[in-house]
């Protein structure tokens, strides 16, 4: 990197040489050079970060960072003096540009995310993606990943799960999103904003049910890290009697349960899309159209998702 960086380096004595078949990433990890590398940070604890990372950022030509003030404090804890450059969602159309021609001329290029490992719910997969399509290697440097903390140590099955960034901010959206998981048979994993996470719980109750297993992680691995572990309902009204959440929330949603009325039939206790489409049309005499505005409305949902699920039912 940096000086060695910008020209070939021959194998040391000790050091194996590139099989003739390796990946040009795979020969970058061994001896760097020219790449674009994915630098996993800290997601609360300053300790939270390999000595591999450190060296990486102490040798790169320059890091390219979300928020260069926020990385700022984990390079000065480091001793880290490599010059920093801003990469976001503001600026990633021309920077991402810039970064690759950069490396093309033998830079080496650091990227990091605020916390945790870049790519994840941040801009970089444009970084990323431009720099494949030129022929840059790039070589994942990985360490805390909020997500996984968060899903390791929530006590819900790890065999097969799917992460999902952040639910939509919008409700329709939000309860159709989590309409399209009431049956998987694997554990769900979202990104929840403190603000929201009281209305995306009571969306969960409704459409998952109260009994379903949840789990919020809130400010892994910093002072104030929390887990609280229980069924909907029970989570839902510990969060209600607060006076407001704080900090950064990863949701976790548990696979339902075998016996599950949810489970294929939707909730016995509410009418069917159909059944309520049918409903309005007898009692105020309107056409279909009409009244399936009317139920998406009174549900919250879209247009579009309540005629969705009109169609599965005919």
């Amino acid at each position: 990197m940096k000086d060695a960086g910008r020209r070939h380096r021959e194998p040391a004595g000790d050091e194996p040489a590139a099989a003739p078949g390796m990946e040009a990433s795979e020969r970058t990890a061994l001896s760097p050079g020219p790449a674009l590398y994915l630098v996993a940070t800290p997601i609360g604890n300053l300790e939270d970060i390999t000595l591999r990372a450190v060296r990486v950022l102490k040798e790169a030509d320059v890091i390219a960072c979300e928020d260069t003030r926020q990385t700022q404090k984990l390079l000065s804890h480091y001793g880290v003096t490599t010059r920093t450059i801003s990469y976001h969602e503001h600026n990633e159309m021309t920077r991402a540009a810039e970064l690759v021609k950069e490396m093309q001329e033998g830079a080496s290029v650091a990227l990091v995310t605020d916390a945790g490992m870049p790519g994840i719910s941040d801009p970089g997969f444009r970084l990323i993606s431009l720099a494949i399509r030129h022929h840059v290697p790039v070589v994942p440097i990985p360490g805390a990943s909020a997500f996984l903390a968060a899903l390791v140590a929530s006590g819900l099955p790890t065999d097969s799960f799917r992460f999902s960034g952040f639910l939509p901010a919008k409700r329709g959206e939000r309860r159709a999103a989590l309409e399209a998981i009431r049956t998987s048979p694997r554990t769900q994993v979202f990104y929840e904003a403190p603000h929201r996470i009281v209305e995306a719980l009571a969306d969960m109750v409704e459409v998952l049910g109260k009994d379903r297993h949840v789990v919020i992680a809130r400010e892994v691995t910093k002072l104030h890290e929390e887990f609280l572990r229980g069924r909907a309902g029970e989570v839902l009204e510990i969060v209600k009697a607060r006076d407001g959440v704080r900090g950064e929330i990863t949701l976790l949603i548990g696979k339902p349960e075998e016996g599950d009325a949810r489970v294929g039939t939707g909730d016995p206790a509410r009418p069917s899309i159909r059944q309520a489409v049918e409903r309005i049309i007898a009692e105020e005499k309107v056409d279909e159209k009409a009244a399936l505005k009317k139920v998406a409305k009174e549900r919250g949902i879209s247009k579009s998702e309540a005629y969705r699920e009109l169609q599965r039912s005919k």
